[in-house]
């Protein structure tokens, strides 16, 4: 699976931005879809997941204001980001990720996709 994240741009603090990751190939299969984001110095954080049976997860720091969703027909992952801080400032990219058995038994997969860049103004 090949995956592309856009969307990005520069906003104001309190702003709202959406980004999509569209996946060449099919996310259904996937056990769970993520957004990701990294800034300078610091280590790659979970913004928020969505599992096949579309549960999701956040990062405390995105509670309330970001909202992940999917669409396994156009195979697109969603991130709603509403009420935008500085500190959201930072490239996000997506994941994909699925478990599936091989001749080597359980085995998990990682796909990464490129990214886009957000930058929250004050």
């Amino acid at each position: 699976v090949q995956l592309q994240a856009f969307g990005g741009g520069m906003v104001q603090a309190g702003g709202s931005l959406r980004l999509s990751c569209a996946a060449c190939g099919s996310i259904s299969s996937m056990n769970v879809m993520g957004w990701y984001r990294r800034t300078p110095g610091k280590e790659r954080e979970l913004v928020a997941r969505i599992g096949s049976s579309r549960s999701t997860n956040y990062a405390d720091s995105v509670k309330g204001r970001f909202t992940i969703s999917k669409d396994n027909a156009k195979n697109t992952v969603y991130l709603q980001m509403n009420s935008l801080k500085p500190e959201d400032t930072a490239f996000y990219y997506c994941n994909a990720h699925r478990v599936y058995y091989s001749n080597s038994g359980l085995t998990s997969q990682d796909y990464w996709g490129k990214g886009t860049q957000v930058t929250v103004s004050s």
